[in-house]
């Protein structure tokens, strides 16, 4: 009996040796980067305590590109400007693809445009960008359906007089409802329990992506799927997504209205008429249900998220906020906002730059695949693999911001005070996968900001020195709950 337990623990033991011994071989294939141990990979170098700068941490010890292995998954990380430039703009076909790991996939189903890739991809997003034009993107049209919802927030933000309040639902439900408009033609009350379910579902799937559980479903997906967890919500929560854009859709083809078309449904339905006898042809109502789920998952938390962190910064650095709100009284005069104004406001466009650039509301970059070997600054990478280009490095590289940690719109200003576009602003990505509805975030940030901004003061709660700027780690990066007091500028 002993001499059996003495040759099962020598097995095992070779065993270990022998997959160390390939991991280390496969290693020279890839960048250099943190050890790579049985069954954790690198991931013992980041540990339980995952801050939002861990990866920025790595490259300093690894250099600019670094590999990172998850398990026996190797990820390509890619820091600092001028690499994630040449990795996303230099090499734009070989990283087209998103990686489709075991829980992307139950989230994408290879449908839609975020998670889906080749001929559907190029076809799903074409038509996306095409159809956001053809609804009034860049128009005045969708800008008043824009600037409505921002005067729904507003008077939501004064019902609280001034005293303190959490602006952060109110926030998220008027982004959202701008995303309801733009595909289902209607809006929701903030009272409707569909609209409630729809944006806590919104926030479960995002709460899950990059958690703990959903770490252990891509190692281990066919034990993962009998087990329960916060995977298991993420994908129920998709299906009721899902199941309301179904609804929707079913609903616009009972109502015959797409001949003239009035929202994304419309048009999608329309183009899948026309394309009925296109043996080549994606265009069918699961990849628009789909296409729906990702407008609304994406669309929702970015905006609002960015909201967030601005109310939160502008509040905490009142004399920016009353220089902006000079600017703005200054220079517009009709009480009727449209994004082009923003070009007459170079001090609050660089404001509003520099909160998009100092608080990014993402923990990195979105992932992408290779599709072909590739070679990147001397370094060979092997098709499939997994890329982060870690564009929260590129927003915050010592290299090109003179300031990098620090809450600064000189960084977006000449010495005359005139606005500076900057190539190392990147918040939308950059490359054939560069974020579908910018110009939609864009129009929707400014006016909804510029609105509040002319109505309120936000202040400090009495009490209270500074809100805390310490943002929760997830797949996006929102801030701790906090408080403010959105105080009237003018008298009714």
């Amino acid at each position: 009996m002993e001499a059996v337990r003495v040759f099962l623990i020598a097995f095992l033991v070779v065993l270990l040796i022998l997959y160390f011994w390939r991991q280390q071989r496969s290693l020279r294939t890839y960048p250099p980067g943190p050890l790579s141990l049985p069954f954790i990979g690198g991931l013992w170098r980041i540990g339980f305590g995952y801050r939002e700068d861990t990866l920025i941490k790595l490259a300093k010890q690894y250099g600019s590109i670094y590999t990172l292995w998850v398990a026996n998954l190797p990820v390509v990380v890619l820091s600092g400007f001028h690499v994630v430039k040449e990795g996303l703009v230099n090499h734009l076909e070989e990283l087209s693809d998103r990686p489709l790991t075991p829980f992307f996939r139950v989230i994408g189903r290879g449908k839609g445009v975020a998670l889906s890739n080749g001929h559907t991809w190029k076809q799903q997003r074409r038509f996306g960008l095409h159809s956001l034009r053809k609804l009034g993107l860049g128009k005045k049209g969708m800008e008043s359906q824009i600037e409505a919802e921002a005067q729904q927030l507003v008077e939501i933000f004064a019902r609280e007089k001034g005293q303190p309040f959490d602006p952060s639902m109110a926030i998220t439900n008027s982004v959202s409802n701008v995303i309801c408009a733009v595909t289902f033609g209607q809006r929701f009350s903030l009272e409707d329990e569909h609209f409630k379910k729809l944006i806590k579902a919104i926030d479960f799937v995002l709460t899950a992506t990059g958690s703990f559980s959903q770490a252990l479903y891509e190692v281990m997906p066919w034990l993962m799927k009998k087990l329960p967890g916060l995977h298991r919500k993420a994908f129920d929560a998709s299906n009721m997504v899902l199941s309301l854009a179904k609804t929707k859709i079913e609903k616009h083809k009972e109502d015959n209205s797409y001949h003239e078309p009035q929202d994304f449904i419309d048009f999608y339905l329309l183009q899948m008429e026309k394309s009925k006898n296109d043996p080549d042809s994606t265009y069918d109502e699961e990849n628009l249900a789909q296409c729906i789920h990702d407008l609304f998952i994406a669309g929702t938390e970015t905006t609002a998220t960015t909201l967030k962190w601005a109310i939160l910064l502008l509040t905490n650095y009142p004399d920016i906020q009353d220089k902006v709100h000079k600017e703005i009284e200054d220079v517009l005069v009709s009480s009727s906002i449209c994004y082009q104004d923003l070009k007459k406001l170079p001090y609050t466009n660089a404001v509003f730059h520099e909160i998009l650039r100092s608080k990014y509301i993402l923990l990195v970059g979105f992932p992408r695949q290779s599709t072909k070997d590739m070679n990147l600054r001397g370094f060979h990478i092997p098709k499939g693999t997994i890329i982060i280009p870690n564009v929260r490095s590129v927003l915050l590289d010592p290299q090109q911001w003179e300031t990098p940690e620090e809450f600064n719109p000189n960084h977006f200003l000449d010495k005359e005070g005139n606005f500076v576009a900057r190539e190392e602003f990147l918040p939308f990505g950059a490359g054939a996968r560069v974020c579908l509805g910018e110009q939609l975030a864009r129009t929707e940030y400014f006016l909804f900001l510029t609105n509040l901004l002319r109505a309120f003061r936000f202040q400090l709660p009495e009490g209270v020195k500074k809100l805390n700027q310490t943002p929760i780690v997830r797949i996006s990066t929102p801030p701790q709950p906090y408080k403010v007091c959105a105080v009237p500028r003018h008298s009714p």
